[in-house]
This record gives C-alpha cells, sequence and structure tokens, in this order.
C-alpha cells in the first residue's frame, strides 16, 4: 500500500461505527451499492477482508478492528483540526516546542517557561529535555522553537546558525539535610574542607566554578555521588548523603519541596541562562515573551 486513500478510510470508517453499509450510506449521502464498491476498494487496497457478517450486522474482523483504532485517532485529529480552524487565528491555541537542558533545575525551568504560559491565549506545551547538543540539533530541524540552556554554544555555531538570548542569572548556594547544614554554617567555607559533595553529572557550568572557587578557597570536598537529575540530587542531600548546590533564586522552594537547609550562599558563583532560537528577531508569539520574560540578575 504505497499511499492510503483517506476518503476510502473515512468510508470504512463511517461503516464501522454505524454497524451496516445501509446506514452509513444514509449518513454519507451515498446509494449503497457505491458505498459497498467503495469498500471493497479499500480492502483490496489494505491486503484483507475488514468486515465479516454476522446475522444481517458487519462485525470487524481483527484487521477491521486495527484500521479501526488508527482511524479514531486519525479523524478525532482532523475534527479537532476543524473546530480549531473555526476560530479566529488570535483565539487558536498557540503550539509552543521548547527544548530545556537537563542541567537546568526543574524549577528554574517551569520559571522561565512561564511568561509563555501565561498568554492571554491557550499554550500548548511540547516540552523536552536532553543534552544541550542534541536540543540544538532538533532546533536548527525545526523540531524546536527555542532551546533553553545554561551553556553559551560555541561561536561559530552562535553566528552561523543560532540567535543567543541571554536570561536570567542567580548565584548558587549551598545545600543539606538540616543537622549538616546546621554544623557546616560555621566557619564557613572552611568547614566544608572534607565533607561529602554531590555533583551533577550533566557537568553544569556552575558546578565547575563551584569546584574552582573551592580550590581558591583551600577547600577539598569528598566528592560521593554524580546525579544526572537535579530533583534527584535533593533527595540525595535531604536523607544526609551529602552538600549539593542549586541557583539562590530558588532557595525557598528548594528548602521547603525538599526538607533542607541552606548553607550558605556562594555569591563568586552565578548560574547564567540563555534562549536560544535561530534567529534574532523572534516571531514565535510564546519565545518573545520568554526572552523578554527576563532580563535582570537574581
Amino acid at each position: 500500500m504505497d499511499q492510503l486513500n483517506l476518503r476510502h478510510l473515512y468510508y470504512f470508517w463511517v461503516i464501522s461505527r454505524e454497524g451496516s453499509i445501509a446506514k452509513a450510506s444514509e449518513l454519507l449521502d451515498l446509494a449503497p451499492q457505491t458505498l459497498s464498491g467503495q469498500l471493497a476498494t479499500f480492502e483490496e487496497s489494505v491486503g484483507g477482508q475488514l468486515f465479516s457478517r454476522e446475522r444481517r450486522r458487519l462485525v470487524l474482523t481483527e484487521l477491521g478492528q486495527l484500521v479501526q483504532s488508527y482511524a479514531n485517532d486519525i479523524f478525532a485529529l482532523t475534527g479537532e483540526l476543524s473546530e480549531t480552524l473555526r476560530l479566529a487565528p488570535a483565539d487558536r491555541p498557540l503550539r509552543l516546542a521548547a527544548g530545556v537542558s537537563a542541567s537546568i533545575h526543574k524549577l528554574i525551568a517551569f520559571q522561565l517557561l512561564q511568561p509563555a504560559l501565561k498568554l492571554n491565549r491557550r499554550v500548548n506545551l511540547d516540552c523536552r529535555t536532553g543534552r544541550a547538543e542534541d536540543l540544538l540539533l532538533s532546533l536548527k530541524r525545526k523540531e524546536l522553537d527555542v532551546v533553553l540552556t545554561d551553556r553559551m554554544p560555541q561561536t561559530e555555531a552562535v553566528t552561523d546558525r543560532f540567535a543567543v538570548h541571554p536570561l536570567t542569572s542567580s548565584t548558587i548556594s549551598l545545600f543539606a539535610a538540616p543537622e549538616m547544614a546546621g554544623r557546616l554554617r560555621d566557619d564557613f567555607p572552611a568547614s566544608l574542607n572534607h565533607q561529602p559533595l554531590l555533583a551533577n553529572a550533566t557537568d553544569a557550568p556552575y558546578f565547575q566554578k563551584l569546584m574552582n572557587w573551592l580550590t581558591i578557597s583551600n577547600v577539598r570536598m569528598d566528592l560521593v555521588a554524580r546525579v544526572d537529575d537535579s530533583a534527584l540530587i535533593k533527595v540525595f542531600g535531604r536523607e544526609g548523603l551529602g552538600v549539593f548546590a542549586a541557583p539562590t533564586a530558588i532557595k525557598e522552594e528548594v528548602c521547603r519541596q525538599y526538607q533542607v537547609e541552606e548553607i550558605a550562599p556562594v555569591k563568586a558563583v552565578t548560574d547564567q541562562l540563555y534562549a536560544i532560537t535561530r534567529s534574532r528577531k523572534v516571531a514565535h508569539e510564546g519565545v518573545r515573551a520568554i526572552c523578554s520574560g527576563f532580563d535582570q540578575p537574581r
């Protein structure tokens, strides 16, 4: 079957719902003989019988059930499309496909996306997480409208393919379970010496800056785990397995949600976030909201 005839598929779908060619022909305003011929042509194209007769009623075969399941999805979507196209352009849902680097904390990612979700129209968000390099490739293929990342793409890629929009920045704070945090606040940062450290395995840029700061401060921490999920690393910290870093901008949410406490902020270390688009002039309303929603450091 090189090409599926959607009209024949639609005729089959109506017959399957009505249970007989006679009822379907009335609904479609076609002669029963014509509809029967169209069904036979469709069965030939799919390579099998779609109905069997039981007590004067058409019953779907196994192949017919399979084809009907796809037809249900197809015509549900076409019906939704028809309803959407009847709306005025300003009332139609806005589709936003956004990529978010896995190294960005989930609470921060939500804050970055929030301006688009607050538009005065419905937004259908398709949000994907992953490596920045993979997301930028999807952006180049026009599978994404924007990529949110915490690392600047290579200069050649920026100038030749993408536009970079600086968003917000935040200092970094260190967190731990309450007992450990209380103990490490005294004589900070020397108190961190030989304490267990939980690292972000996605090599977030701010973590590399943090390690440099520790070296300059003559502090050597013991790396006990590398965790590539920003939520899981906080759970490990809550259970007392070590100290972890997170943006100061979300410290209240981190402490409340994961029942940890801030040890201290590290003002020398910042986390800068960017929105990457295919063009400097952004046409997508949702992407414009994101790019203009965060322009002040935190």
